[in-house]
């Protein structure tokens, strides 16, 4: 066979340079294990200063999802993870979607052939077969055809596939950051198909033909992967190129027995945003589940986790999801925002309980910061806002603030004509009305504040107290709910 385009093909490939690569199939949607090794892969590229790739696997047509690679360019873009080449921004060694990719492979394939690592397998089988890798190689006999044989096969047009030629004897030994030397014997390698029917590559072979001429020097995949390794470290082996440093991660698990799985109701990064969580807390969270920067620092912004991250920490064990802990670090960062991100992040989940646009949102958000674990919680507090719910005159009885319901009645009725003689209505003209009564009546503060609040707000726990809610509601709805409580207290 003519070297001059493997050449070509050789002389592309970028070197002296840590390259890593994430390479997701769009099959729908960023499960927590996928985006943990994105994160990863990017880490050990941008701790080295080098290059971050994003290449599709596309290649089993089957299983792809409309609408998923726009998933995949969203969610590495929220979460900072951003790529130096790929589909949408080109580079050196594209194209970077391996079905554009397809006239690549069979060369490599037929060169395996050629050099007695591979051979034409004639035999009828299903492509789900095919793809299986359930096909023993004592059960082929294509493993021992001539030379000729195979050529009369071709020119009589059999379909075929190409195999790779597993030795039967010995073993084959590789190297992973994480697990050290691994041997396997070459007895329990199977012989799989590097190129369909279809003449679509499979995705092991592709991945090693795309791993080598992109330039990868670390393949960054789940431990579900270890047991392909050894047919991976043959096709480098056959085709003569170097192997790149395998780091192989440990599942993320829902408890000790099961991994998470989309099936069981396990959440996405998708699904995780939809419940309230900030990203840069998920991101924070995920690059814990399995590694550890050393100390009892835990909270670490993107730039600082690229910083600091060093793959020999990652750990053999599986790691579990705990959504407890995920909160916890959401807390943390929803209470280390400044007040306008916040307000920005809130606003949308306060605008699902609150429509009357005269509610500043801004205003609401300040209440809300130091008391929310995560933004979907926001809704369910607000509920006031738009509408008082009916509630029991039981609410008004506060032994603490020495409140009663006739006590409270007595608040209502002399307050409500001072909050409306304010030349303006502010949080400080309110706040300096009710304190004031409460000095010139020789009560406490709380006496007032909380007949005041209950009426406000109809609910025994609210974000912010008195003050701050007839600010947000107005001087208008203010009286209005005040004048409510009178009449429910006088009853």
């Amino acid at each position: 066979m003519d070297n001059t385009w493997f050449d070509e093909m050789e002389a592309r490939i970028p070197q002296g340079e840590v390259r890593t690569r994430f390479a997701p199939s769009p099959t729908g949607y960023m499960h927590v294990g996928n985006l943990r090794t994105a994160l990863y892969t990017w880490c050990i590229a941008r701790n080295a200063r080098g290059k971050f790739l994003l290449r599709i696997e596309d290649t089993d047509q089957s299983r792809q999802v409309e609408g998923a690679v726009d998933v995949i360019y969203k969610t590495l873009a929220d979460c900072g993870l951003d790529h130096d080449e790929g589909p949408d921004v080109g580079g050196p060694v594209g194209p970077y979607v391996q079905t554009e990719r397809r006239s690549t492979y069979l060369p490599y394939a037929k060169r395996l052939v050629e050099r007695r690592c591979a051979y034409y397998c004639f035999c009828e089988k299903t492509e789900s077969e095919e793809d299986s890798g359930d096909f023993t190689r004592a059960d082929d006999p294509c493993r021992s055809l001539t030379d000729e044989e195979v050529r009369a096969n071709l020119d009589a047009g059999k379909p075929w596939v190409i195999r790779q030629k597993v030795p039967h004897e010995g073993s084959t030994t590789f190297h992973d950051e994480i697990f050290g030397d691994i041997t396997a014997p070459n007895a329990d390698l199977d012989d799989q198909v590097l190129i369909k029917r279809d003449g679509l590559p499979t995705y092991n072979f592709a991945n090693v033909v795309d791993d080598h001429l992109m330039g990868i020097t670390h393949v960054v995949r789940g431990s579900e992967y270890l047991s392909s390794a050894p047919k991976y470290n043959l096709l480098y082996e056959g085709l003569g190129w170097p192997i790149p440093k395998y780091v192989h991660c440990s599942p993320v698990m829902r408890d000790a027995h099961n991994k998470m799985s989309k099936r069981h109701g396990d959440p996405s990064y998708e699904d995780l945003v939809a419940e309230g969580y900030l990203t840069e807390a998920i991101v924070n969270y995920v690059a814990l589940l399995g590694w550890a920067p050393g100390g009892e620092r835990e909270i670490y912004s993107i730039r600082e986790l690229a910083e600091v991250f060093d793959m020999s920490r990652i750990s053999k064990s599986p790691a579990i999801f705990d959504k407890e802990k995920l909160t916890y670090f959401n807390t943390e960062y929803i209470k280390a925002m400044s007040p306008e991100a916040f307000a920005a992040a809130a606003e949308p989940w306060i605008r699902k309980a609150v429509k009357n646009p005269a509610c500043d949102a801004s205003l609401i958000a300040a209440l809300l910061q130091q008391r929310t674990e995560k933004l979907s919680d926001i809704p369910e507090k607000l509920d006031f806002f738009d509408e008082l719910p009916e509630y029991s005159t039981e609410l008004y009885i506060h032994k603490k603030s020495k409140c009663d319901e006739v006590a409270a009645l007595d608040v209502l009725r002399r307050i409500r004509p001072r909050l409306a003689a304010l030349d303006v209505w502010t949080e400080d003209s309110v706040r300096d009305c009710l304190v004031g009564a409460a000095e010139e009546w020789g009560c406490k503060n709380a006496l007032v504040m909380w007949p005041v609040r209950i009426a406000a707000a109809g609910k025994a726990v609210t974000p912010g107290g008195a003050v701050e809610i007839l600010h947000i509601l107005g001087r208008e709805e203010s009286l209005r709910r005040i004048d409510a409580g009178v009449e429910k207290l006088a009853r």
